[in-house]
């Protein structure tokens, strides 16, 4: 039975929507879940949880079933070191971590199956085979859902977390406006997964299999970190065309040419000069996917319609070059079921809880997308301080200490504050 008088509407079974879920669950709150998919499922092989991540997780009590499903034993020091990629590929500059810079590496579907063990049966009901083309508003002031099979559910609070491709994203912001947040960033990053012995016996002499590392030059990356016990690397190689950066995306038509099967040889073309190891372990990723990389630029200023709420991707889609853009999705999930189950939210103030919602966490995230495409610029020569190795080092400088070591708490006590300040929650300070 749930403890509120209003119910949640989640539109997306991915990371970010499981997770919210399960906050919600625990304060009481009923959920339903419609996820378009046949089953729970992710796309992509791996995801990093930084430290601010991992706080959510613990805070949820789920941080156990999460490690026992990653390739850590527990969390582990996040430390990265920027290698050239130019021979001799010798180490420009190596990022060094605190004691409290801990995070995880997993496989995206194990997550998500360490999610879905957590979701409470008797407080979250999930949909298959559910796509959600649009949503209207009840005369009763309740949302109503409509999906592509016809029919048509009704509930207090629709929350999208169906990803940089929202169909929810269009009620928020209308059809127009979402269609043109959206954009190609012009970038696209080939992916490949290779045995650690096989990179050994290609000729790499350069050590992959203990930090994660990023091989920098001219308008190009290469992030590579071990998985599976450091028996696995994953390769990112990422190229930017800085005559197409921010591009309008278009149409949803367009979205089937986001990810593309290419011959190895395209892929190789893109690194004529680069260094020996770079040469090795390209030649060792032999079916490449060119992934072309979009995402929302510049940031949305609002999440919020009513009683209709973007997290995740949905909300801030943005490059990977900092590696936070799943733990953003973590905090949007903590913070929203957090002022929900506040014993003075109820179904009369949803509004003005969303309100202080959208006004912590578009600053936050926005801060997060525009540092992640500062990143990729600054590896690929493009920084504020020049392509020297010199004005790399200050460009990266702490680059992730503020989205690391983040209080995630406070940011929870500013909503509750401004929902004091206007006179929707009566202050309970003593």
């Amino acid at each position: 039975m749930s403890s509120k008088d209003f119910d949640v509407t989640i539109i997306g079974g991915g990371v970010v929507g499981l997770t919210c879920a399960i906050g919600l669950a625990n304060a009481g709150i009923r959920v339903d879940i419609f996820e378009a998919a046949a089953h729970y499922g992710e796309v992509g092989a791996g995801i990093g949880i930084g430290p601010n991540a991992v706080k959510i997780l613990q805070a949820l009590g789920i941080l156990n079933d999460v490690v026992a499903r990653s390739d850590d034993r527990e969390p582990t020091l996040r430390l990265f070191k920027y290698r050239r990629g130019a021979a001799p590929h010798d180490t420009v500059y190596h990022y060094q971590g605190s004691e409290d810079d801990k995070g995880l590496g997993l496989h995206r579907a194990n997550f998500l199956d360490a999610l879905a063990a957590n979701l409470n049966p008797d407080r979250v009901t999930t949909h298959f085979n559910k796509r959600c083309t649009h949503i209207t508003s009840a005369s009763s002031g309740r949302q109503r859902i409509h999906f592509a099979d016809g029919t048509i559910h009704e509930t207090h609070v629709v929350v999208g977390a169906d990803g940089i491709k929202s169909t929810v994203r269009r009620t928020v912001m209308g059809e127009k406006a979402a269609d043109e947040s959206l954009v190609f960033t012009g970038t696209v990053a080939y992916r490949g997964l290779v045995p650690v012995n096989e990179l050994k016996r290609a000729g790499v002499t350069s050590d992959v299999a203990t930090w994660p590392v990023c091989w920098f030059g001219p308008d190009k990356h290469i992030i590579t970190f071990p998985i599976k016990r450091a028996s696995i690397l994953n390769i990112v190689v990422f190229v930017t065309d800085y005559s197409k950066v921010m591009q309008r995306a278009g149409p949803q038509s367009g979205w089937s040419n986001w990810v593309q099967p290419v011959t190895q040889e395209e892929m190789i073309s893109q690194f004529s000069g680069w260094g020996p190891d770079v040469q090795a372990m390209l030649l060792c990723i032999k079916q490449p996917s060119k992934w072309y990389v979009h995402g929302l630029y510049p940031p949305l200023k609002t999440y919020v319609n009513g009683k209709v709420v973007l997290i995740g991707d949905a909300a801030h889609a943005m490059l990977p070059h900092l590696g936070a853009g799943a733990g953003a999705g973590l905090e949007d999930a903590y913070i929203f079921a957090e002022l929900l189950a506040d014993p003075q939210t109820n179904s009369s103030n949803l509004e003005a809880v969303l309100r202080a919602y959208n006004s912590v966490r578009v600053p936050r995230n926005t801060f997060i997308a525009l540092g992640s495409k500062a990143a990729g610029d600054i590896y690929e020569g493009h920084g504020p301080s020049g392509a020297t190795d010199e004005g790399m080092i200050k460009d990266t400088g702490r680059q992730w200490d503020e989205v690391w070591h983040y209080d995630i708490r406070t940011e929870l006590r500013d909503a509750q504050r401004i929902l004091v300040e206007e006179g929707t929650f009566i202050s309970t300070a003593a």
